[in-house]
């Protein structure tokens, strides 16, 4: 399998919780140039609803939601 961890040449989301066990890690970086990273479920979750909410997807069709 291939780095699944997003960079400015390939923007994107990535999550990774290998067992029940161990928190959550999470990246991100968006083709505008944000970038963040997060440890710990709450803190993953956080950042997945804040790239969801204004990056990533909601960059589409000029920021407009569906």
């Amino acid at each position: 399998m291939s780095d699944l961890t997003p960079t400015s040449d390939r923007p994107g989301l990535h999550v990774s919780k290998p067992s029940p066990n161990t928190p959550a890690t999470g990246s991100a970086v968006c083709h505008c140039g944000a970038s963040a990273t997060a440890t710990g479920d709450a803190q993953v979750r956080a950042l997945v609803e804040g790239y969801t909410a204004n990056h990533g997807p909601a960059h589409r069709d000029g920021g407009a939601r569906r």
